[in-house]
């Protein structure tokens, strides 16, 4: 599902306004993509985790213009929603509102309010290759309650995101089928405080032939948490020419997770495109006071039709001293 487009994921920041434009526009749109797969861990210290997960992953999203100034937006994902404890076959299937709420437009800005997904970094999501966000996926921000801003300043042209929010503890948190069962703030963790006391800020900026980014964000401590998350994230993907792209990103936690520890994440991707054929390269390290946890990951994609493609990967993890290899083989459909 992650091809060489680091800047066109990256567009996705500064997209809001324009797709809410085109909703008021066209009345309603949406999109979606079906991924089946295979991901396997072939080989590990830990001879449990040697398993095989067959899976399918359905998401969907909407917008639908109400008034010239008003959209409602959504999004839906059918998926595991348990991890694989065993070898599996497209078994823990759940449903669950991944997006859901209304968007303002302001004219030189919109806010978004609802069930909504904040910014903050960009490797969790369009680092290359199967595995490519694998670790950077520890600080994906999704599924918050809350509001969240996004304007592009006339002075630079660069795009300003702002967020307050918190975990969703609403019945949106449950899902379909496989329950994963209702999110509460007696769970604790960084962010599940049920209070707009959480926030995160980010500002991109077209760089010649790239784009840059920095971010900060506060986590507050949830129920039973050592202290607040504080972290603070720069990276920039580059288009190199000649078929070749790059991405680098560094991100660092002062009360990870809303443990009393620090962590730093450092991701480095690189692809090259040769006709229908992308192959990529992606490492990933986590420096945390207990260890270092590491990743890198090998990946070769191929375009079938204009919104299909298959993805193949391959990646050596050495996750809290526990060393294992992966394989893994995806078909994916956009529409």
């Amino acid at each position: 599902m992650k091809t060489t487009v680091f800047l066109a994921a990256l567009g996705a920041v500064g997209i809001t306004g324009v797709t809410a434009a085109s909703a008021q526009q066209i009345g309603f749109e949406w999109e979606g993509s079906v991924e089946i797969g295979v991901d396997s861990t072939v080989s590990s210290d830990d001879a449990s985790a040697e398993l095989t997960d067959t899976y399918v992953s359905i998401s969907a999203a909407f917008e639908a213009a109400l008034t010239n100034r008003i959209t409602a937006f959504g999004g839906l994902t059918l998926e595991s929603v348990t991890d694989a404890v065993d070898s599996r076959e497209l078994d823990d299937l759940g449903l669950y509102v991944s997006e859901l709420g209304l968007r303002f437009d302001l004219g030189g800005a919109t806010v978004s309010a609802g069930k909504i997904s904040p910014v903050f970094g960009v490797a969790w999501d369009a680092a290359p290759g199967f595995y490519g966000t694998s670790l950077a996926e520890d600080y994906e921000l999704s599924e918050m309650i809350g509001l969240r801003a996004d304007t592009e300043l006339a002075s630079t042209g660069g795009v300003l995101s702002f967020a307050l929010f918190y975990a969703d503890d609403t019945f949106l948190s449950d899902s379909i089928g496989t329950k994963r069962g209702r999110n509460s703030v007696a769970a604790g963790g960084a962010g599940n405080t049920g209070k707009l006391n959480n926030f995160a800020i980010q500002y991109s900026q077209e760089i010649g032939s790239g784009t840059g980014w920095v971010g900060l964000r506060k986590l507050s401590a949830g129920t039973g948490d050592a202290s607040d998350e504080n972290g603070i994230i720069a990276g920039m993907a580059q288009d190199l020419g000649n078929g070749f792209e790059t991405l680098i990103e560094v991100a660092h936690f002062s009360g990870a997770g809303g443990n009393d520890e620090n962590a730093t994440y450092a991701t480095l991707g690189g692809a090259y495109g040769m006709g229908v054929w992308t192959f990529s390269s992606t490492g990933t390290i986590v420096d945390r006071e207990a260890g270092t946890d590491s990743m890198i990951a090998l990946g070769a994609d191929r375009v079938l039709t204009e919104n299909s493609e298959i993805n193949f990967g391959l990646a050596r993890f050495d996750v809290d001293g526990v060393k294992s290899t992966s394989v893994g083989l995806a078909a994916v459909v956009s529409f």
